[in-house]
Formats: structure tokens, C-alpha cells, sequence
């Protein structure tokens, strides 16, 4: 959830030399305030320290997009003690609102305790796309808070689109004019030509998890680990994004190339692995997968005799979206395009699979695959609980088991080594 959603703003707010003039009357507060504005030796922003009633703060949801996840606890149960809060939640001046981009988990631990005014570091017109960037670098790069990959994710997608914006602008392009490609942007900005291409593809990334149509997006848990969903981004981003979208691959053909055709890379390679989201969410997690069972101590409670309630198709569910399983069977999805595309004798981009169209009868043997997948006898074997699910294997345990149907100590586990061809036998 967001901070909150603020009714009122400041009814005046003004720069005087070195200070700022803010007042907030419509919460009975009519007195003209002065805070000083110290200016950044370095980067130029000027900012400010003010305390502002509750009913004027906004959540930036530009620059942070994260919601409330449950460390919010915590922080309750520290300021309850109580200790005090050793770094100011940061807010921006945008327009006549005042949005907090970090530190919203402190402010809300703070309303929850009674509060009734936040004190923050306020930024005067400041550079959003530059704040945007250090909050980002803080979060990944440098480490200083726990920013999830989705979040990051979201974040390049945000400065991408910016890029895009001031590349039609520099060159009087109207906005909605694609003419140019994205090696054209990487090109132009040549300063940050490594921040360009992960903005790309970030972008892509982002704009195929978090589309509405994706029914996986539902069993993917964005803030973390948790235990009631089945996946986390992370390895939902380790395993499906990283082998289908190449973050190698800069197109050279416009950003509109063959759009009105329903050809053009980008958007068949997002639509494309959305359908195939939506096969994997179809066949192994809609109506099987349930999330008041989760993921906690599944196999310690099979082990132990108490198993019972766990369904098979939950059971088959959690096993074939564990990070070291999930990546090893989208190899043979991967294997099985490359294999049709082959057999049919045609020219195909092999590094960028869904950029471009998938046949119908491709599709059929993908289903036909991931169906067949799921009926294998191994992920609904309960003995099976406190030795091949017992612990966690590496990525090379479970390729070896897919190759030869055997663990590499020997041990028999599956009936035949996986085979595509043999996979889409209906």
C-alpha cells in the first residue's frame, strides 16, 4: 500500500532569498512558516527541513514505486520502544503537493503510533529524473536500501521512457514519431550508453511482468521472498527472463518498424511472452497452486507425516517453480522453439526467440510440453520429500537429473531423460 493519500496542500508556499514561506491553514494552522534552504555544494538541489501535518503528505509512486511490505513491523516495534528515527524521510516539492520518495516505511510506523506531523528533507524543483537515478543507484549499485529487482526494474522503465522524451525533443520530433531506433538512443546519449541499453531492456522486462494480460503476474511476489506465493521475482527473472529477452540485444530498426503489420520485435516478443506466462499460469498454478498452503516447510511436512492437506497439483505446482527446477525445464522450452524453427527449415533469430512470430502449431507443442511436464511422476512423489526435495540443489544437480533421469550420485528419479520430441507426444 502507499503512504497515503493527502487532501490538502499547502495553501502558500514561496521562496524568499535563502528561506522558504509555507503555511498550512486548512489544517488550522494559519501561521506563515520560515525554514532555511540549504543548497548541495555538488549537485545544486536545494532543500529544506520542515515538519508537515500527516493530511499534506503524498507517497511519490514516480520515484518509489514500492508499496508498504511487512518490515513496516518492525519499525513499529523499534520507534515503540522508543527510539528515535536517526534519518529524515525525504520528500519532493511537486507543484503544491508534497510527496515522500524514502523513508515512507518510517513515516508510516510513526502514523501508526500516533503522530500527527512528519519531519522531512524537503527537495525545492528538483531534478526528478536525477533523483530518480540516485534513488535507484541507492538501492541497487550502492546497496544503501533493499530495492527489489521489480522495483529497479520499474525505475529504469521510468527513465527510459525520459530518454525517449528528450531524444524526440532534441530533434523536433512530435511524440508520438519512432522514426529513430534504439541504437540511435544508446548512440546519442553517449555519456551513459551502459545505463541506456539497461534501461532497454529493463523496460522490456517491466513492461511484460507487470502488464494486466500476464495471469503470472498474480503467483509472482514483488517485495521479497515471502511464502505464499510460488515465485519470486527474483527468480522469475533469473530463470524466464533472462533466457527469452536477449539483454545483449539493441535493435537497429526503428522503435515503430512494422508495427501497423503486428511484426515489429519489441511488441511481439512482449505479447508473445506474455501468452507464454499465460500457459504456464494456465496449466500449472490457476485453480491447482494454493496460496493459503504457500511454500512454508512443505517438504519438512511431508517428511513428517503431515502432508494430508497438500493437493498433488500443489505439490507439482511449488516443485516445478523452485528457481534450480524452473530454470532447467525452461532450457528445454528454449530448446524446443529452436528445435521447431530448425526442423522447419527457415532462417530464424536464434538470440531473440519470441521477437519474432511463433506458429500456431509451435504453440500447440509448447502447451502439449508444459502439460506432459506437469504429469511427470517425480514432482507428486512424497517419498522423495527428505532427499531430492530435501534440501537445495544447484542448477547443475537438476540438469544432470533432465539429461541422464538420474541424480549425479546415481540415483534413479525419473523414468527417461527429459526428450522434447518425446515431451509433446500428445
Amino acid at each position: 500500500m502507499p503512504l497515503m493519500v493527502a487532501q490538502n496542500t499547502p495553501s502558500s508556499t514561496k521562496l524568499k532569498g535563502d528561506q522558504i514561506l509555507y503555511s498550512f491553514d486548512e489544517d488550522g494552522d494559519t501561521s506563515i512558516h520560515k525554514s532555511e534552504i540549504f543548497t548541495d555544494s555538488l549537485s545544486g538541489e536545494q532543500t529544506a527541513f520542515i515538519n508537515v501535518p500527516l493530511a499534506y503528505l503524498y507517497h511519490d509512486d514516480v520515484i518509489n514505486p514500492r508499496g508498504i511490505n511487512k518490515s513496516i513491523s518492525l519499525l513499529i516495534k523499534e520507534f515503540h520502544k522508543p527510539n528515535p528515527q536517526l534519518h529524515l524521510s525525504l520528500a519532493r516539492l511537486d507543484g503544491d503537493k508534497i510527496r515522500i520518495f524514502d523513508g515512507q516505511h518510517k513515516a508510516v510506523a510513526q502514523i501508526m503510533l500516533g503522530v500527527k506531523s512528519i519531519v522531512v528533507r524537503l527537495f525545492i524543483s528538483p531534478d526528478v529524473e536525477r533523483l530518480i537515478e540516485t534513488n535507484t543507484n541507492a538501492g541497487s549499485k550502492l546497496k544503501q536500501i533493499a530495492f527489489d529487482k521489480a522495483i529497479v526494474r520499474q525505475l529504469h522503465d521510468t527513465l527510459y521512457s525520459e530518454r525517449l522524451k528528450k531524444y524526440q525533443v532534441d530533434h523536433y520530433l512530435d511524440e508520438d514519431n519512432f522514426s529513430f531506433s534504439e541504437q540511435n538512443l544508446v548512440d546519442y546519449f553517449k555519456g551513459e550508453r551502459g545505463n541506456i541499453r539497461l534501461y532497454i531492456i529493463n523496460s522490456q522486462k517491466n513492461a511484460i511482468t507487470r502488464s494486466p494480460e500476464n495471469k503470472l503476474q498474480a503467483y509472482i511476489n514483488f517485495e521479497g521472498r515471502g511464502t505464499q506465493l510460488p515465485l519470486s521475482y527474483s527468480t522469475f527473472e533469473k530463470t524466464f527472463l533472462a533466457t527469452f529477452v536477449n539483454a545483449k540485444t539493441i535493435l537497429t530498426t526503428s522503435i515503430n518498424f512494422r508495427v501497423e503489420e503486428g511484426l515489429n520485435p519489441r511488441i511481439l516478443e512482449k505479447e508473445q511472452l506474455i501468452r507464454l506466462s499465460n500457459i504456464l499460469a494456465e496449466e500449472l498454478l490457476i485453480g491447482k497452486y494454493d496460496t493459503e498452503i504457500g511454500t512454508h516447510r512443505i517438504e519438512n511436512n511431508i517428511a513428517e507425516g503431515r502432508g494430508d492437506s497438500i493437493p498433488d497439483a500443489h505439490l507439482i505446482a511449488y516443485r516445478l517453480f523452485k528457481e534450480e527446477i524452473m530454470y532447467n525445464w525452461i532450457q528445454y522450452l528454449r530448446l524446443l522453439i529452436k528445435n521447431h524453427f530448425a526442423f522447419a527449415g527457415t532462417m530464424y533469430n536464434e538470440d531473440n526467440l519470441f521477437q519474432q512470430k511463433i506458429p500456431d502449431q509451435l504453440w500447440e507443442n509448447i502447451q502439449t510440453f508444459v502439460i506432459n511436464l506437469r504429469e511427470l511422476p517425480i514432482w507428486k512423489d512424497r517419498s522423495m520429500s527428505m532427499t531430492i526435495f530435501g534440501g537445495k540443489n544447484n542448477y547443475d544437480f537438476w540438469k544432470t537429473v533432465f539429461q541422464t533421469a538420474r541424480t549425479p550420485d546415481g540415483t534413479l528419479v525419473l523414468t527417461a531423460p527429459l526428450n522434447v520430441a518425446d515431451m509433446i507426444m500428445r
